[in-house]
């Protein structure tokens, strides 16, 4: 006999905006089954006007509203049983973001957590990204987004060192990294790598996830730090206009995948990391897992 359970989450990055609807299968003594059952990622990049002016523009305030009411009836529409929306580096930088998240619930219904970069790392560690993690080596974990780029560590299956810097892919585009922060990445990961000979890492983001798509790699095989490598450049040959043309990319992936791609590169050279791995899960997946589970203890 078994059970079927949906839970949606919203994740609002500075980049996009997305609903991921996921069904989880119960069997008697058998561990839960997630499934994607839909994934709908609109756009917005709401980053482009925090990190240039420090607000939400009219007009992305009204797009956002009309997301979320598509949101709403889409989750009425897949009967889900509960959801949870959070809003990442973007919103939290915004001196009008609660008061756009009010107005957004106050239309629609759709209430907005605002996170910061600790809780956002500790959501993602929620995930099932222990099922990736051996026991016996150390990973560092990348998630990189359009306002900030989350950090951690893990070795010997724990928690060694987690951290949140501003550092994103439209952040980047936009001009608006602070001086010195590359520097300040690289001597924090420097640091807490260096008691370690060998570090692999773990890649998580929409950039990454399509990069890995574009090799053809076999689920679950690595991306090696030469293929990363020469993608970059085959990346910085074409105009933005022949990435998409030339490599089908979506027009606003086009240009946010050439920082984020540097970003991992970097994050490997400092590591000295030959290998990047991607599990393909991020913020979304792991609120779907923190709602089943508060659910699970309620019971």
């Amino acid at each position: 006999m078994i059970q079927q359970r949906k839970f949606a989450a919203i994740d609002i990055g500075s980049n996009a905006v997305r609903l991921l609807i996921s069904t989880i299968t119960e069997q008697e003594g058998k561990e839960p089954i997630f499934k994607k059952t839909s994934l709908v990622r609109v756009p917005i990049r709401l980053g482009a006007d925090v990190f240039m002016t420090k607000l939400i523009s009219e007009e992305n305030t009204g797009r956002m509203v009309d997301t979320m009411q598509a949101f709403k009836l889409l989750m009425k529409s897949h009967k889900i049983e509960k959801y949870r929306a959070c809003a990442t580096s973007a919103m939290r930088e915004a001196s009008n973001g609660e008061e756009v998240a009010r107005t957004i619930a106050e239309k629609t219904g759709v209430e907005i957590s605002i996170i910061d970069g600790n809780a956002e790392a500790a959501i993602i560690a929620a995930t099932d990204l222990h099922t990736f993690i051996q026991s016996d080596k150390t990973y560092l974990y990348v998630d990189v987004g359009g306002g900030s780029t989350e950090f951690t560590l893990y070795s010997g299956g724990e928690t060694v060192a987690s951290k949140s810097f501003k550092l994103g892919t439209v952040r980047l585009l936009e001009n608006r990294v602070e001086d010195g922060l590359w520097e300040e990445v690289e001597s924090w990961i420097k640091k807490i790598t260096k008691d370690y000979p060998k570090v692999d890492l773990l890649g998580s983001g929409g950039n990454i996830n399509n990069i890995f798509k574009s090799s053809g790699k076999p689920v679950g095989k690595p991306l090696s730090f030469l293929y990363l490598s020469s993608y970059y450049q085959l990346l910085n040959s074409f105009t933005y206009e022949e990435r998409i043309t030339e490599l089908n990319l979506n027009a606003d992936r086009a240009d946010v995948i050439i920082p984020a791609a540097k970003i991992y590169l970097s994050a490997m050279k400092w590591t000295k990391a030959r290998r990047i791995y991607v599990p393909k899960i991020g913020l979304a997946d792991g609120i779907i897992k923190s709602l089943y589970q508060e659910k699970i203890s309620a019971n």
